[in-house]
């Protein structure tokens, strides 16, 4: 009797078509209609240019910036603390779909996993730039600098980004290897790591809130509400970024009329948006009616001292962009309206934007704990590089996307090598 063949173990069959997704996700990454070149040709136009921006910086030095010993945190850091923001409020798209098992959301929420994946590349390419020499990078790495853990904060921040990076990798790349083999993917490998991003997410804006509030000597941080504050204006930006992006992939990759999970995310933002409100409102209540030595950061930023009122049109153009924004969440039909939802996306992100960045970071140090006011707006060397960084970023998610649509609409599945492959990309 001859013997019987070897059982073929179905998961190392799962993993031989490994090479062949690699090789038609590099493909679908880079095959486009001509609007599609010339958008990553002008994103990496930008990105280049912020190369060249940095090449400078690390030669000439840091003082080729504005930055100084009076404000030592600037344009880089003030973009980090958004971009952990956007990569939080990704995590808005599960808790509806899995959590409250949302079956409409499910197939977009990869979009947000992706959004979180270039946030966090874009976070830790902010911080590189603000290293101003990235040799010196080393001296955060376990067994070879001083990590320091757990007693500093700035441990934890690149434990919980790089935990999130690591956990949104995971369930983005099995979701789409199983549906590139066609195949149901299985819960119990994505599942639990879904339910564990919620709290991540959560984490890592809170985490980066405590490295300012835990600092003493600077008031203006001083604040319980500015962990919860992070977190509702993270769940403003990161939803509305999204719609912006299933509006966009409507118009010009042909993905179905989002309607439904459009209508469950304006509702998400009609509620965080005035929560991050009412919590503005009742820090300038706290910090000008009590008044004192304290409100000084508070009253350069709104006010003004005298001639120093540089950061006063930045506040006020994201006190009207804010409020703006949450009257129009607020109107009833938002979602029929595409060009007034798109208008109210943009300026809740950008009003979301200068709050956390420019309306946050650089009062902290204005005035400095010798009570001198010494100012600080972005050099031109700073806003290039931190454009090259978005730029980055938006390549990224732009591929990304590209890859994980054509999967997910059923055009894009595994064929053995001796059958011809169809047209798998999305223009």
């Amino acid at each position: 009797m001859a013997p019987e063949p070897p059982a073929i173990n179905p998961e190392s069959k799962h993993w031989a078509s490994y090479p062949r997704f690699l090789l038609r996700a590099v493909s679908a990454a880079t095959d486009g209609s001509f609007l599609f070149y010339a958008w990553m040709t002008a994103l990496t136009a930008v990105f280049l240019v912020g190369v060249n921006a940095w090449a400078h910086q690390v030669t000439g030095g840091m003082v080729n910036t504005n930055m100084s010993d009076h404000v030592s945190w600037g344009l880089y850091i003030a973009n980090f603390t958004f971009m952990v923001g956007v990569a939080a409020g990704g995590v808005m798209m599960v808790i509806p779909a899995y959590l409250y098992k949302d079956k409409r959301m499910q197939d977009v929420v990869i979009i947000g996993e992706l959004l979180a994946i270039a946030a966090v590349a874009a976070c830790m390419l902010f911080v590189m730039a603000d290293l101003g020499r990235p040799d010196r990078f080393w001296h955060m790495l376990p067994g070879i600098g001083r990590f320091n853990f757990p007693m500093s904060m700035l441990t934890w921040d690149v434990l919980v980004l790089n935990g999130y990076l690591l956990i949104n990798l995971h369930v983005v790349g099995y979701l789409l290897y199983t549906r590139f083999l066609g195949k149901e993917p299985n819960p119990r490998w994505y599942k639990p790591f879904v339910m564990l991003s919620i709290v991540w997410a959560i984490s890592i804006h809170t985490v980066t809130a405590f490295l300012y509030c835990g600092l003493g000597g600077r008031p203006f941080w001083n604040s319980a509400l500015l962990a919860p504050r992070f977190l509702a204006s993270a769940f403003v930006s990161g939803p509305a970024f999204i719609i912006l992006t299933m509006l966009v992939l409507q118009r010009f990759a042909g993905m179905p009329k989002p309607d439904k999970p459009i209508g469950t995310l304006v509702k998400i933002v009609r509620v965080t948006i005035l929560v991050n409100l009412l919590m503005v409102v009742s820090e300038l209540f706290t910090e000008f009616y009590a008044g004192g030595a304290h409100t000084a950061s508070a009253r350069y930023l709104f006010l003004g001292h005298g001639e120093a009122n540089a950061l006063v049109p930045w506040i006020w153009t994201a006190v009207v962009l804010n409020i703006v924004a949450a009257i129009t969440f607020l109107k009833p039909g938002l979602t029929e309206r595409k060009g007034l939802l798109v208008l109210a996306c943009v300026f809740a992100f950008t009003g979301a934007w200068i709050e956390k960045g420019m309306g946050l970071i650089i009062p902290g140090f204005i005035p400095s704990t010798l009570h001198e006011y010494v100012e600080y707006l972005p050099s031109h060397l700073e806003w290039r590089v931190s454009a090259g960084v978005i730029a980055f970023g938006l390549l990224v998610y732009s591929a990304a996307l590209k890859v994980a649509i054509p999967i997910f609409r059923g055009t894009m599945r595994d064929r053995p090598p001796t059958e011809p492959d169809k047209a798998t990309t999305v223009n």
